[in-house]
């Protein structure tokens, strides 16, 4: 998979893209992973990517020309919004090829969504930033929107960070067990049973008897609920979605 991520904040990407399974996903070639400076691609001397609002209004908009620009730049030919009027987006991208807008605006993560975008071989991620972004790139160049949450940030560096990791752990591969993703939180709608390892004994507090049993069909019971017992507890929407 390749992920290449447009930002004007380039460094903050750093710590997180050179530590654990991100770092080894690329290691081991399941991940290619770039950062795009936004300011690289404004036509502006001073290098903004900002300005006014139309009609008035606190704060700044993001600008389209950088943006439109750097998308290009990244498939290596020019966008027709002609066509994009005509008819769907992606007709004039290459397959596989998914562009994503981080904001508050945008349809929420969930584990669905990240298995979903999983299958893409190349998503162009575009922080969001300021007051907001220009409508024309949601209408003509965007495909869809991702939050990571009902609050709002700073910009979209965060969530891109968020959906980057996401994504990195369902490439297959990239995770030593391939058995992991089928127990974490989320799988089949439910959170993850709980997990215990050594010593059994700690401070009067033991391991329950079941887990030390060696008796894999009951614990694989005890398991399924235990999960459904804590996602009733602090998620029951997760019991009513499809």
């Amino acid at each position: 998979m390749r992920i290449d991520i447009i930002t004007i904040f380039p460094r903050m990407f750093e710590p997180v893209l050179n530590e654990s399974i991100v770092k080894r996903a690329q290691n081991k070639g399941k991940a290619k992973i770039y950062i795009h400076n936004l300011r690289d691609y404004s036509q502006d001397k001073h290098k903004k990517v900002d300005d006014r609002p139309f009609g008035g209004g606190s704060g700044m908009v993001m600008r389209p020309e950088p943006i439109f620009k750097a998308v290009e730049h990244i498939l290596g030919y020019r966008l027709s919004v002609i066509g994009y009027r005509r008819g769907p987006k992606t007709e004039h991208r290459k397959p596989n090829t998914r562009v994503i807008l981080l904001c508050p605006q945008g349809e929420r993560l969930s584990q669905k969504a990240a298995q979903r975008l999983a299958k893409y071989k190349h998503l162009i991620l575009i922080c969001g930033h300021y007051e907001g972004i220009d409508e024309r790139v949601r209408q003509y160049l965007v495909d869809e929107e991702i939050s990571i949450g009902d609050y709002v940030l700073t910009g979209g560096e965060l969530p891109a960070m968020v959906l980057v990791d996401c994504l990195v752990r369902l490439i297959p591969g990239v995770l030593g067990n391939k058995n992991s993703l089928n127990f974490e939180s989320f799988a089949g709608n439910l959170l993850e049973y709980p997990q215990y390892t050594r010593p059994a004994h700690y401070r009067r507090m033991k391991v329950p008897a079941i887990l030390l049993s060696g008796n894999h069909k009951k614990i694989a019971e005890w398991r399924e609920n235990q999960a459904i017992k804590r996602t009733k507890k602090i998620r029951p929407d997760l019991l009513v979605c499809e």
